[in-house]
């Protein structure tokens, strides 16, 4: 199985913290982000980490001075936020130049988590394609995520990305597993002008294949914002993780 982190914004709502540091690299518990996400990825065969020509020289530098084997690093050969390619867009990119004809695991390098992704690969090979989700517990936190309805099957029949008025507030994080027949259907989604949001993808999908959702287990981050940043590493220094 191969995974795939997801890299390429430009997080200008972290300015100036990424002006000239890409998120991922942010640290978090003494350790960049990045770093927490690799180290769960021990049982996947091949790692890509797709990023912006902007960034790429930083993440080239850190990756040099960790120990982690199997990586390749993918520059997607945009420069600024106007001309980005979206995650679906580098989802597509990664998967046609690697010629990536498996399984792939999709994480947002954005994302922290506690989970070691042993139960959720496991839910996933059994199911087909999944999603990793989390009960934010917070009506206006959900306004600005992917909200999730299952039903009895643990079946996801309703996805709407940043709704105005959510029905619950179970988010979906960006922790995918997709299986090989559903990689050219990114296609069709940028066809349609789903390019940025990855949610957008998991939406587009449910409408038309079997998707699943997993609860997380563990704390659960998404990096968009200073608060959530803030939070993550009062929670990490707290846990002296």
């Amino acid at each position: 199985m191969k995974a795939l982190i997801l890299a390429a914004g430009y997080a200008t709502r972290l300015y100036p913290l990424t002006k000239n540091t890409p998120k991922p690299l942010l640290e978090v518990g003494g350790k960049a982000i990045l770093g927490h996400i690799l180290d769960k990825l021990d049982m996947v065969d091949e790692i890509f980490i797709v990023t912006n020509n902007f960034f790429y020289p930083q993440f080239n530098t850190w990756l040099q001075n960790n120990n982690y084997s199997n990586i390749t690093l993918v520059n997607d050969n945009t420069n600024s936020n106007e001309d980005r390619l979206g995650s679906i867009g580098d989802m597509e990119f990664v998967v046609k130049q690697h010629n990536i004809q498996g399984d792939l695991l999709v994480i947002g390098g954005d994302n922290l988590f506690e989970d070691n992704l042993t139960e959720f690969i496991q839910f996933f090979q059994e199911k087909g394609s999944s999603i990793l989700l989390n009960d934010v517990k917070d009506i206006e936190l959900a306004k600005k995520l992917g909200i999730v309805s299952l039903n009895d099957h643990n079946q996801i029949s309703n996805f709407v990305e940043k709704p105005e008025q959510p029905e619950s507030t179970l988010a979906s994080t960006l922790v995918y597993g997709l299986t090989k027949n559903h990689l050219c259907l990114f296609s069709e989604a940028l066809k349609e002008n789903k390019w940025d949001s990855p949610g957008n993808f998991i939406s587009f999908l449910s409408q038309r294949e079997t998707v699943y959702g997993k609860n997380v287990i563990g704390k659960w981050f998404d990096i968009g914002s200073l608060d959530q940043l803030e939070e993550s590493r009062r929670h990490y220094e707290t846990k002296g993780i």
